[in-house]
């Protein structure tokens, strides 16, 4: 009998040694979800090429496991598909990390179900502050509407600026970016001369660039999407010689990124913007992540933010599962990411310990033309920023 419980009890615990063996070779799942099609392709494209040049430097294998990243395209922007992209990820392929989520609807419906399933999800663009409060597993490596326009604001008023008038898409992070750059603005001594919401469709400014120039404001700080809407009011700017008529232009990152410079040219000359990213930014990093971003892509599509927040995200999960030796346990991932300081194209990125939010310079950038073309020239940074809204 005691060589019968003997072998039993060999018996069950070479099958759990077998068990643990085939466990530990099963690869760590990663479901991206990126708008790989549709008006938003651009931005899928440049979050995917970040994540390849990220992979082509440091492997497919993290702490003895195999990287395994599966890619669905979200179509467009709606919630519905955030939604039902997370719950696939999560019951079908049983990821055991989220990714992309680059529009904030989308990511606020992916967030109750990464709470629900407890799986962390790391965000790699929507910039409406409040999406980290959606779940206790969400980081984010890009950055907030109100990270870049309250400090835009403050720059503003200090340098010279002392009227400004305020031209924004009538949606959610239009809203947040007219509040905090008049916040940042006002607070500092500016005085806004004019307000207007226009539809997120519109592609005519003629009249909304005619009302900014009869106003004679110092600036126009202006938020619209970036790709139609952007070149619709740079072009008419320029047309209607805005600048010519002594009233400078103020932006957020991505409206004049590379993609919208080869589109209008020297329309987006003189535009000051605020942003953590240009591909003008000479350190030895960046200049590491442009020829591999090349190499990647063949010199089609110039690298933007996106490329470097989906970039950052792959270098934040893994250091997070070489912390953990491998294993990957949602709770322990997150901490992890808790406070986390990484060596960036963009500099620096901290992720915040409370917030789970991105901390970074924040650069204050004019378009100048250079041998190679546009640029945004970086003249001057406010330091490791934080989410005001947070």
């Amino acid at each position: 009998m005691n060589l019968i419980k003997l072998f039993t009890s060999c018996a069950a615990a070479i099958s759990m040694l077998g068990a643990s063996v085939a466990n530990a070779q099963e690869p760590i799942r990663i479901g991206m979800a990126l708008p790989l099609s549709g008006v938003f392709t651009s931005y899928g494209q440049q979050a995917k090429n970040g994540i390849q040049v990220f992979l082509n430097k440091h492997g497919t294998t993290v702490a003895g496991r195999q990287i395994e990243i599966i890619y669905r395209d979200t179509g467009g922007g709606s919630a519905e598909s955030g939604h039902r992209l997370a719950q696939e990820f999560v019951s079908r392929y049983k990821v055991d990390i989220l990714g992309g989520f680059l529009i904030t609807p989308q990511a606020f419906a992916a967030a109750p179900v990464a709470t629900a399933a407890k799986v962390p999800l790391f965000v790699m663009l929507a910039g409406s502050s409040s999406v980290t409060e959606k779940s206790p597993y969400i980081v984010r490596t890009s950055y907030t509407n109100a990270q870049m326009a309250y400090p835009l604001g403050q720059w503003a008023a200090n340098n010279g600026i002392k009227t400004a008038y305020s031209l924004v898409a009538d949606f959610g992070p239009g809203h947040d970016a007219e509040h905090w750059f008049k916040k940042g603005f006002t607070e500092n001594g500016g005085q806004i001369v004019g307000e207007t919401r226009v539809p997120p469709a519109n592609h005519d400014f003629a009249p909304f660039v005619q009302r900014i120039k009869d106003v004679e404001p110092d600036a126009a700080f202006v938020f619209l999407q970036a790709g139609d809407a952007s070149i619709g009011f740079l072009k008419e700017a320029a047309g209607r010689k805005l600048a010519e008529a002594g009233v400078k232009t103020l932006a957020l990152e991505g409206f004049t990124d590379d993609d919208t410079l080869a589109a209008v040219g020297d329309a987006a000359l003189g535009v000051i913007s605020a942003g953590f990213y240009t591909t003008d930014y000479d350190i030895p990093m960046n200049t590491e992540f442009l020829s591999g971003f090349n190499a990647v892509d063949g010199g089609k599509l110039p690298p933007n933010f996106i490329a470097v927040a989906a970039y950052d995200a792959m270098r934040v999960i893994y250091s997070a599962l070489h912390e953990l030796n491998g294993e990957v346990d949602s709770d322990r991932l997150i901490e992890a990411a808790r406070g986390m300081q990484v060596d960036s194209p963009r500099g620096v990125l901290v992720i915040d310990k409370e917030t789970r939010d991105a901390v970074q310079d924040i650069y204050i950038r004019k378009i100048e033309r250079v041998d190679s073309g546009l640029v945004n020239r970086n003249f001057d940074k406010i330091p490791m920023v934080k989410d005001p809204a947070n």
